[in-house]
């Protein structure tokens, strides 16, 4: 016997809906009235959403992926309750043996991970420009190596690099990874405009933290931003965006809104002081403070290391600093991130025959249950 489900809610772009699962998978989406007898999970009060896709997020809840690869297990049960029902454990520049044992622990996590999905590992690095390492170590940057990322991705789990594109071998490195069907982000980079059109013409389609760890935004001296945003750009990339106030001032993605918003994904660069008291933690080794609202590095007060947001108040902030209507602050963080990966046949749209991720969010944008195959995996008290 199948395993069905049925549950009405608010679908932004529809309205009152009711949803059929039957064995994790989306079977039909009906709009119209409803009884609450016509359904397992009756909720006419409340939003009905994909599940959210978080493709870069370093760890959490005191813990970092880079140096515990282990605890992506236990974040994974907890990341439901803020709404993120697939996610890329990130993996930020470490030596070669440690990336090794990592992916390992990935592969497994894919497997045997209750929670939200383990999509695959994101790579950050190592392959990252020296002058905008932001919090990555220094010590353990260099050029990309064709050798190295070929037996890296012989793991089978490596699904997003992020790379400076104007490093020595860099294109050579984009072109095998986009061949093996794996996404290439530019970002920890000095490109220049020439640079990055090089990079999206071999096959570049994402953008890591744009604003950050790279060149701002200069008239006469245009570079990965300009390239990035340009209409003219081939393969126009998706853009990651890091939307807590205070990585990118919200000013500067009003005056661009309308050329952003197509192309923008939010991602939280969580670290593991998220979703714990401030504090000092640690990523990839290195010691982290945590205030209220940011993380920095704690030898380098200047710089941020990382955030401590979560995708429910990405898209809270998606509708506050950006005035958008909430089914486009949705795609966000559903259908752009899921695009980014090849997974729109899959995840991040509710519709018949994709995966039944699914959460339920109150009328202020609160999580208060999340679905991943159907399943509850989390419901608030």
């Amino acid at each position: 016997m199948a395993n069905s489900l049925s549950i009405t809610g608010i679908i932004p772009e529809y309205g009152l809906s009711r949803i059929v699962v039957e064995d994790g998978v989306i079977q039909s989406v009906q709009t119209g009235e409803f009884r609450p007898q016509e359904c397992d999970l009756f909720m006419a009060d409340r939003f009905l959403v994909a599940g959210f896709i978080d493709l870069q997020i370093n760890g959490g809840l005191g813990h970092d992926f880079t140096s515990e690869p282990e605890s992506i297990f236990g974040l994974a049960r907890q990341l439901p309750r803020w709404g993120c029902t697939a996610f890329l454990p990130t993996l930020i520049t470490s030596q070669y043996g440690q990336y090794q044992n990592s992916l390992k622990v990935v592969k497994e996590a894919q497997r045997e991970t209750q929670g939200a999905r383990v999509l695959g590992a994101h790579l950050e690095g190592p392959y990252l420009n020296q002058r905008y390492k932001g919090a990555h170590d220094a010590r353990y940057l260099r050029s990309p190596d064709l050798l190295e990322i070929r037996d890296l991705v012989e793991s089978g789990v490596v699904k997003l690099v992020t790379m400076a594109p104007e490093l020595s071998g860099a294109l050579e490195v984009v072109r095998y990874l986009t061949g093996q069907g794996i996404a290439v982000s530019a970002g920890h980079s000095a490109a220049t405009y020439e640079e990055a059109q090089a990079g999206f013409e071999a096959g570049i389609t994402y953008v890591t933290h744009l604003f950050n760890a790279m060149p701002g935004l200069h008239h006469r001296a245009p570079g990965l931003v300009a390239a990035a945003l340009d209409p003219h750009t081939p393969n126009r990339p998706y853009l990651g965006l890091i939307l807590d106030g205070i990585h990118v001032n919200p000013a500067i993605l009003r005056s661009l809104n309308d050329r952003l918003i197509d192309q923008l994904t939010l991602v939280t660069d969580a670290v593991a002081g998220m979703g714990m008291p401030p504090g000092r933690y640690t990523l990839a080794g290195q010691e982290v403070m945590v205030d209220e609202n940011s993380a920095r590095l704690v030898n380098d007060q200047q710089t941020l290391a990382g955030s401590i947001l979560t995708l429910d108040r990405a898209v809270r902030n998606a509708t506050k600093f950006l005035d958008l209507p909430l089914s486009k602050a949705l795609a966000l963080v559903t259908s752009h991130p899921a695009a980014v990966l090849s997974l729109s046949n899959r995840l991040g749209e509710l519709k018949a025959g994709m995966l039944a991720d699914l959460v339920v969010l109150d009328q202020n944008l609160e999580v208060e249950m999340t679905l991943v195959n159907g399943q509850i995996v989390y419901r608030r008290s």
